[in-house]
């Protein structure tokens, strides 16, 4: 059970938190013990994360980039200094993830400045600054101006939670013109609601698609108002074959809602069996921040659903759920092993 596993892990990191200290070199490899229990006592917030920050800058330790949460401008300045000495291109696309997590202005100006004008180590990586700044959650234009792409605060979604403020998989009689099979309200979030007030939108939020077809949608959109409307944009792509009407029924049954106690904002990052809305993702893949389709710029990330938590039989993977509040666009798309 991921709730009594989680509940046990969290008083064994309340006893013994300070021993990452000591093993802070194997943190990154993914043998050793201790590679779990860094990423376990992220998630739940048990952490004192300038410590940790200080540790690890003083160790050279950047394979852990959320170590580097919002640190000290000391920190910062520290890792600035270490991206300075690059030499080899992992080193640098490591130390461009732990700026990103650091956040502050003078990571942007850093990342900019490389953006702008390139050292001869950044040849070798798969992307550009701007690209890696997202990794933290923000990303930046041509001129320095800030863009953010996530919520700071989070909250998971769990079963016989608050529908209220919060549902996945509402049903629709609407038809998909791909499988034959009917739409769904992916994401239903009431932001009037107290334990969603973060979000910043006087409304609600409605992300529907196809539940059959999303897969092979990169990613699906929809357009919603503030009213509870949402209707589906129509995409290219889709899939034969739709779920079996026992499958539909049991996924827009499921009984997931909020659950206003918040979380960490890694909570979501390092499990793959929690649905969550803000905080960070846990990414199958990399982190991908999809275009708006109206206004052109990444979209902020929202929510991510896991497929077997609603229908062990239906799919596997994770369904991330984005959104352009300016223009009132949801995007939603799917990964998996």
């Amino acid at each position: 059970c991921g709730e009594c596993g989680e509940k046990m892990q969290e008083v064994a990191f309340v006893l013994q938190p300070q021993e990452l200290l000591l093993h802070l070199q194997d943190i990154g490899n993914y043998k050793e013990p201790v590679y779990e229990q860094c990423r376990m006592a992220l998630r739940l917030g048990l952490l004192d994360m300038e410590q940790m920050a200080q540790a690890a800058v003083k160790q050279k330790v950047y394979d852990v980039p959320e170590l580097f949460y919002h640190a000290s401008e000391e920190v910062e300045n520290a890792l600035l200094t270490a991206l300075e000495q690059i030499e080899e291109p992992y080193e640098g696309a490591d130390l461009l993830c732990c700026l990103a997590m650091c956040g502050g202005e003078r990571s942007l100006e850093a990342l900019q400045e490389l953006e702008q004008n390139p050292k001869p180590w950044q040849e070798q990586l798969y992307a550009t600054p701007s690209v890696y700044a997202q990794y933290g959650g923000w990303t930046f234009d041509k001129v320095g101006n800030r863009q953010t792409l996530f919520f700071a605060n989070c909250v998971s979604m769990e079963k016989d939670g608050d529908k209220k403020a919060g549902q996945i998989a509402k049903a629709r009689e609407d038809i998909c013109p791909h499988c034959g099979g009917k739409y769904v309200d992916m994401l239903v979030l009431n932001g009037k609601e107290e334990s969603l007030r973060f979000l910043g939108v006087d409304g609600v939020i409605t992300a529907t698609c196809c539940p059959s077809c999303v897969a092979y949608q990169m990613p699906a959109y929809s357009r919603f108002t503030l009213q509870g409307d949402s209707k589906p944009i129509p995409n290219a792509e889709g899939n034969d074959y739709a779920f079996a009407p026992e499958e539909y029924e049991n996924f827009i049954n499921n009984t997931y809602g909020i659950v206003e106690k918040p979380k960490s904002v890694f909570y979501g990052a390092f499990a793959e069996y929690c649905n969550t809305v803000g905080g960070f993702a846990n990414w199958v893949d990399d982190f991908w921040y999809p275009k708006c389709p109206d206004c052109g710029k990444p979209m902020t990330y929202l929510a991510q659903i896991q497929w077997d938590t609603l229908e062990d039989d239906m799919a596997e993977g994770t369904l991330y759920i984005h959104i352009c509040k300016h223009c009132h666009v949801a995007a939603m798309h799917h990964q998996q092993t």
